[in-house]
């Protein structure tokens, strides 16, 4: 990850701060410090120091107090929270749609916005009667793409994602964030989160992060009522989901 020279027209303080955001990036979710940074990106330890700390002043990374690291701000995530999606829609598409078919529910592809998780595709078989959830926004805590957004964030930048108190919407909906914790540890080993009628109490759902350098940047689910997907059913599903993830974040590096 070593620095570039720059070409005619760059300005090299911004190719070595990018190059400093990526590594902090990459380094997610435990973060890194000023020297392990530094010699990644073939620079010396002073100047990363001071682009850090502009960096930091900016909201865009920040240094833990009690180990020195750097990990992202949340100045990232209003970043992200205003891309456009038409792109990435439009890539993630055909991975919808093989999805649909192959588990036979609705496949749904969700992004962060200020308000929370928004959902801005979905394909649901032909054969399945489903509510339309394109454009509605939904709580991180209580549902399963919300989760597994959570869960691939660096745990400081989560909980600032969180309103507190936690709502509760269902019987089974996650309120106490230590338990809350507790699931997005377990969601990050097995690589998918679920939903146990958490927001609606009808509704189950399997998800999986579509992540770049580490880091989610869109969330891949398959839900639908409970009589139809069960627990029994959360394996399949999230090694369905998985892939498709894994498949959609394939071709976003490849776009590059």
């Amino acid at each position: 990850m070593a620095a570039a020279e720059p070409r005619s027209g760059r300005v090299q303080s911004v190719d070595r701060a990018s190059a400093l955001l990526r590594a902090v990036a990459h380094a997610a979710p435990a973060g890194a410090p000023v020297a392990d940074l530094a010699q990644q990106c073939g620079l010396n330890r002073a100047t990363a120091w001071r682009l850090l700390a502009t960096l930091e002043d900016n909201g865009l990374v920040e240094r833990e107090p009690g180990s020195g690291r750097y990990v992202l701000g949340l100045g990232v995530a209003r970043l992200a929270s205003a891309v456009g999606v038409d792109g990435l829609v439009r890539r993630a598409r055909p991975v919808l749609e093989r999805l649909s078919a192959t588990s036979g529910e609705t496949a749904d592809l969700a992004v962060v916005r200020p308000t929370g998780l928004t959902y801005v595709d979905e394909v649901a078989p032909a054969t399945v009667m489903a509510a339309n959830w394109l454009g509605r926004t939904v709580p991180l805590h209580a549902t399963s793409s919300g989760k597994t957004w959570l869960a691939w964030l660096p745990p400081g930048e989560a909980h600032a994602l969180l309103a507190a108190p936690l709502a509760r919407y269902t019987d089974t909906t996650i309120t106490a964030v230590p338990s809350l914790d507790e699931e997005l540890a377990l969601i990050r080993s097995r690589g998918f989160g679920t939903c146990r009628g958490e927001f609606e109490s009808q509704l189950f759902g399997v998800s999986a992060p579509v992540l770049d350098d580490g880091r989610p940047v869109a969330v891949i689910s398959v839900w639908g009522p409970s009589d139809r997907i069960g627990e029994a059913r959360f394996p399949e599903l999230g090694r369905l989901v998985a892939e498709a993830a894994a498949e959609i974040a394939g071709v976003l590096v490849g776009a590059r």
